[in-house]
């Protein structure tokens, strides 16, 4: 954009530039402005009410988050007797419900979703350090770790995290929302929030972690 318009700047001046063609470049570089103004909103949430031309609204969703996929649309509906699986090349292999997540220390962080449609939302998440469950289940610090989602189809149903992500004490497996009970839109009972991650990463609806 700044190249742009240091062309526009240059061509504006020119000497041999007639008053018209002036007055047609002033119109475009407006023009072009007010289309950045006007969609940054929606990535960048302190201008989310000049997004009127963003195609989705950073504040619009569950909790006031946008969803790119719903639970409806994933097929995927809780059952009361979920449990997270921590299996694969661990010491003790784990089963927990939903309360036992619950009882285990709890840590919050600020982290944001950013998604690959272009929208960006920071939010605070509380959850269990994915990092606390994997070294309490035995895990290798330099394992590979798979997450996999109670969804049962879909490009992003599991994701990969390597050493430097699990690690993180900013990665969790994340159970709150803003200080919400997670929504199942966002990925009740469980999903997972982690630092340099796109949105499609953070896997929603988590059922099983496996350490290889």
């Amino acid at each position: 954009m700044a190249n742009e318009w240091a062309k526009v700047r240059r061509s504006l001046w020119a000497r041999e530039e007639s008053p018209e063609r002036r007055r047609l470049l002033f119109t475009v570089a407006a023009a072009c402005g007010l289309t950045a103004l006007v969609t940054a909103g929606e990535a960048v949430t302190p201008l989310a009410r000049l997004a009127i031309l963003a195609p989705r609204d950073p504040r619009a969703g569950p909790q006031g988050v946008p969803v790119n996929r719903s639970a409806a649309a994933a097929g995927v509906i809780s059952a009361p007797d979920y449990r997270l699986l921590v299996t694969g090349a661990v010491r003790t292999p784990l089963s927990l419900g939903y309360a036992d997540l619950l009882r285990l220390p709890q840590h919050t962080v600020r982290l944001p979703i950013a998604c690959v449609e272009g929208w960006s939302v920071e939010c605070e998440w509380t959850g269990v350090r994915l990092r606390d469950l994997l070294l309490s289940a035995g895990a290798s610090p330099d394992a590979f770790v798979i997450i996999e989602s109670l969804e049962r189809a879909g490009a992003y149903r599991t994701s990969e995290i390597r050493p430097p992500h699990w690690t993180d004490p900013l990665t969790l497996l994340a159970l709150r929302i803003n200080g919400q009970r997670l929504d199942a839109d966002h990925g009740f009972p469980v999903r997972l929030i982690a630092p340099n991650r796109p949105g499609v990463q953070q896997t929603k609806w988590v059922k099983e972690v496996k350490v290889t």
